[in-house]
C-alpha cells in the first residue's frame, strides 16, 4: 500500500512537471489514422493546448481532390505557410502544445508523394523545397513525435465513417503511396518517437486502449527530465 501511494505521488509530480514545462508534441499519421481524435483526447487528459491542422479553412482543398495535378503546388504552399505560422505560435507559447500533423509530414510525405506521382513539376518542387530549407533554419523537431500506424482498410473505413465529401474521392493507390512514405520517414526519424498501432486500438471508445497510449507517453516523457 505504501509503495502504491509513493508510486502515484511520483506519477502526479511528473505530470505536474510535464504540464508546466513548454514542449511541442506532434501527432503524425496518414489521412484517417485518428490524429485529430487522439490530439483532442491527449489535450484533455494532460491539460495540454491542442493545435489542429487547418483543414476547414484551406481554400484549395476541395479543388485539390477534384484535380490533384492542377492544384498541388497551391495547396502545398498554403499548408507550408500555415504550418510556419503554427511553428511560430508554438515557439512563443509557454504551454505544452500537442499538434495534429507537423510541418515535416507535409514535406516528406505529401509533397514528396505528389512530386513522385508527377503532380508537381520539377520547377514547382524545387521552389517549394527552397522555401522549406529556408524555414528549417529556424525550425526544429518536436520534443516528442507520436506516429499512428494504420493499414489501408482501416484508413478507408475511418475516412468513410467521418464522411467528408472531398475525401471520398481519395483512391486506395494514393493512400498506399502515402503509407509507404510514412514508413520510410519514420524508419529514419531521429527525434523522440512513440509508434502506435492504430488498427489494434479503439482509443476513442475504450479507456483501456487509451491507457496503452498514455502509459507509453508517460514513460517517454519522464525520460526527458
Amino acid at each position: 500500500m505504501r509503495f502504491f501511494v509513493i508510486a502515484n505521488l511520483t506519477k502526479i509530480s511528473h505530470l505536474c512537471i510535464i504540464k508546466s514545462v513548454h514542449m511541442h508534441i506532434g501527432i503524425a499519421g496518414n489521412i484517417g489514422a485518428g490524429k485529430t481524435t487522439l490530439t483532442t483526447l491527449l489535450a484533455h487528459h494532460y491539460g495540454w493546448t491542442p493545435k489542429f491542422e487547418s483543414v476547414t479553412y484551406n481554400p484549395y482543398l476541395e479543388d485539390y481532390y477534384k484535380d490533384i495535378k492542377r492544384w498541388s503546388f497551391a495547396l502545398e504552399m498554403y499548408f507550408l505557410q500555415q504550418r510556419l505560422h503554427d511553428i511560430m505560435e508554438i515557439r512563443r507559447s509557454k504551454d505544452v502544445i500537442i499538434q495534429d500533423r507537423t510541418l515535416f509530414e507535409g514535406v516528406h510525405i505529401f509533397v514528396a508523394n505528389n512530386y513522385a506521382q508527377g503532380n508537381l513539376s520539377e520547377r514547382d518542387y524545387n521552389t517549394y523545397m527552397d522555401t522549406y530549407n529556408v524555414m528549417m533554419e529556424v525550425v526544429k523537431e518536436p520534443d516528442l513525435m507520436i506516429y499512428l500506424r494504420s493499414s489501408i482498410p482501416h484508413l478507408v473505413a475511418q475516412i468513410q465513417k467521418r464522411g467528408r465529401d472531398y475525401e471520398q474521392t481519395i483512391s486506395i493507390e494514393y493512400l498506399a503511396g502515402l503509407n509507404e512514405r510514412y514508413e520510410k520517414w519514420i524508419a529514419g526519424y531521429k527525434g523522440n518517437l512513440i509508434e502506435i498501432d492504430a488498427d489494434q486500438l479503439d482509443f476513442l471508445n475504450r479507456p483501456e486502449d487509451f491507457a496503452v497510449i498514455t502509459d507509453k507517453i508517460d514513460a517517454e516523457l519522464y525520460g526527458l527530465f
